[in-house]
């Protein structure tokens, strides 16, 4: 560990990236394409993984970590298994109106846990898929086919029956009770959810849906920065994996004279500060322990659990500065800010590797570690195995850091750049005759 710390920053970056690829190798099913959720026994599919695997194999492919023949057949078992799934919305089949249920058998692909038909997994499912298409792109039976799945996928989703009657996106639905009680409200990772639903050439969304989402925005002044309000970090990085919102803006962000990607630099400037405030007097925090996000974490029926008087919240969605807090931090939220702050990641990264060694196996990050219930300091509580969406953020966001290659991907996508404009984005890169970048190139 000490080695891998000390290592340059791009050779730390591409250890550590290519880690979080084998997650996908590992933990897919061959017959169907799916992805575990997590690295342990018995875990399901989760369809945002499978997302975050079909963004990972074209950079595997341009990288030299596998062979384009091996990641086009991975990519088209999937792309066929959701082309055939049960569609009926019963309880026990795959999805409803070209949305899936968030968690399958990674077996049979059904429904299982009760889960709820997800928009939002959904929208990370189909961003993957289309991003494979935008990759693979050579004139041959595999990789056409490969794309004409992925147009059939992205334009059978209704999403206008999504709004319900609503204003906005529901969040979910359920064959047993039909939709959520709720909408989303408040900043979240929903941007490339709207994006997606308004880009849709077959069923869009109708009426103001997207700004009907921005007038739930929290604007707020913290340790000095303005910024739009959102706790965790995951929800500051998850659109940026696919969408470039650098330099582009919205109505809500052109009256702030702010863009979505500068937002992000300022959640991560809170952040530190908040750590190193330290509030609750967490063991670890400082402003190179950072990482509160939505993740695995300690709770008190865990043997593994010390003396530890405070409430502990398990899996949930971390935040500053209002918690939840319960001394829990997620390191691949920190490596995921990378495009935002790469000298503040850094410095964050090999400090947190050099103090909680325990919280890397085979070059891939846990989810969670906390030293403050651990059995001490240097033996910090570490969540047990991995996570999919862990290991997928880390890995896109840091090849957007080294080389765009996503990003320069997504731009050349007809259905993002439109779904952009009609969310009212304008500037930057979405320019009228604004230059596609090639991105035939190796990486």
């Amino acid at each position: 560990m000490t080695e891998l710390s000390s290592l340059p920053d791009e050779a730390l970056l591409d250890r550590l990236q290519r880690g979080a690829f084998g997650y996908f190798v590992q933990n897919m099913n061959p017959r169907n394409g799916l992805v575990a959720d997590t690295s342990r026994d018995n875990s399901p599919v989760s369809i945002a993984v499978v997302g975050f695997a079909l963004s990972s194999y074209p950079v595997a492919v341009a990288r030299g970590w596998m062979e384009r023949a091996d990641a086009v057949q991975r990519s088209l078992a999937a792309l066929r298994f959701f082309r055939d799934s049960d569609q009926s919305g019963s309880p026990t089949a795959t999805g409803f109106k070209g949305f899936y249920y968030h968690f399958l058998d990674i077996h049979t692909g059904a429904r299982v846990w009760m889960s709820e038909l997800s928009m939002i997994d959904t929208a990370l499912l189909i961003a993957g898929v289309l991003t494979a298409s935008l990759y693979f792109t050579a004139d041959t039976p595999d990789e056409a086919e490969l794309r004409e799945l992925a147009d059939v996928l992205y334009r059978r989703i209704d999403w206008r029956w999504a709004q319900g009657d609503g204003g906005t996106i529901k969040q979910g639905w359920k064959p047993e009770s039909g939709f959520l009680h709720y909408g989303w409200e408040g900043y979240s990772e929903a941007i490339v959810l709207y994006v997606l639903a308004l880009g849709s050439p077959t069923h869009p969304i109708k009426g103001n849906c997207y700004t009907a989402w921005t007038a739930t925005y929290q604007w707020e002044n913290l340790y000095d920065h303005d910024y739009l309000y959102a706790g965790p970090l995951f929800v500051h990085q998850f659109s940026h994996a696919w969408i470039d919102l650098r330099g582009i803006r919205d109505s809500f962000m052109r009256e702030k004279d702010f863009d979505y990607f500068e937002n992000s630099r300022s959640a991560v400037a809170i952040q530190r500060r908040y750590t190193q405030l330290n509030p609750h007097e967490f063991t670890g925090y400082d402003e190179n322990g950072w990482g509160l996000s939505a993740g695995d974490g300690p709770t008190d029926e865990q043997p593994d659990v010390f003396n530890e008087e405070r409430r502990l919240f398990g899996y949930a969605a971390r935040g500053v500065p209002y918690g939840p807090d319960d001394g829990t931090l997620s390191p691949s939220a920190v490596l995921a800010s990378l495009p935002f702050a790469p000298e503040r990641v850094l410095e964050a990264m090999r400090n947190l590797l050099t103090r909680y060694p325990q919280m890397l196996t085979d070059d891939r990050l846990a989810s969670s570690f906390n030293p403050t219930v651990g059995a001490g300091a240097e033996q910090p509580w570490v969540s047990a195995g991995h996570y999919g969406l862990d290991q997928g953020i880390v890995l896109m966001m840091i090849e957007n850091h080294r080389s765009q290659f996503i990003w320069q991907l997504t731009r050349r996508c007809r259905y993002i750049s439109d779904g952009l404009r009609r969310a009212g984005f304008e500037g930057g890169w979405l320019r009228q005759g604004h230059p596609g970048e090639r991105t035939d190139v190796a990486i």
